[in-house]
């Protein structure tokens, strides 16, 4: 490996982080996620390939790691997690509407949708964001490169405008442990 692959990644990654632009949604977000904790609303995330094992990884912070520190974790789905329903969905239906069937079943209004798309042009993100918003689920999205669709019609988006799949993943991660550590210090009232 070559020294300035690894300086350039870690620069990038750091130079997004570093962007005032994405605090304002971010804490809207954590701020969100507190208020659906303390009215004991879901939150529903999903992705696609690494982004869908974010969205597990998240689900786990914040329904066993919050439970871990205050007794009562935050009721998260991951959309991605069952497989038999994934590939029934996908072979009765279509790959499209993998997440948004699942939501239409178990959403309700005033719950949270957290969408992780690299790309955020991925057609089961779009419908699934769409069908958050006819039940009355707020959605947010932590995408990359340019944001594609999903920019204009999540309610808040999370927008990292780099052209790296890589750090768009790990920016998803990121974020969900912001949040996490910032409700553990700052639980419901």
């Amino acid at each position: 490996m070559d020294i300035n692959q690894f300086t350039n990644y870690v620069s990038n990654l750091k130079i997004q982080l570093e962007s005032r632009a994405v605090f304002e949604s971010i804490s809207n977000f954590a701020k969100c996620l507190r208020d659906a904790w303390g009215k004991n609303k879901q939150v529903f995330l999903c992705g696609n390939g690494g982004s869908s094992a974010n969205a597990l990884h998240i689900t786990n912070d914040l329904l066993y790691g919050l439970s871990e520190i205050s007794g009562n974790g935050i009721r998260a789905i991951a959309l991605t997690s069952n497989v038999s329903i994934i590939t029934c969905l996908a072979n009765d239906i279509s790959y499209e509407d993998i997440f948004s069937e699942q939501l239409s079943v178990l959403g309700q209004p005033g719950d949270l949708l957290i969408a992780l798309s690299g790309s955020g042009n991925s057609p089961n993100i779009i419908k699934v964001i769409e069908k958050a918003k006819e039940i009355g689920i707020k959605t947010f999205a932590i995408l990359g490169f340019s944001g594609g669709k999903c920019i204009d019609i999540v309610d808040v988006p999370i927008h990292f405008p780099i052209d790296d799949m890589q750090i768009s993943e790990d920016l998803q991660l990121i974020i969900g442990h912001i949040a996490v550590q910032w409700l553990q210090d700052n639980p419901p009232e």
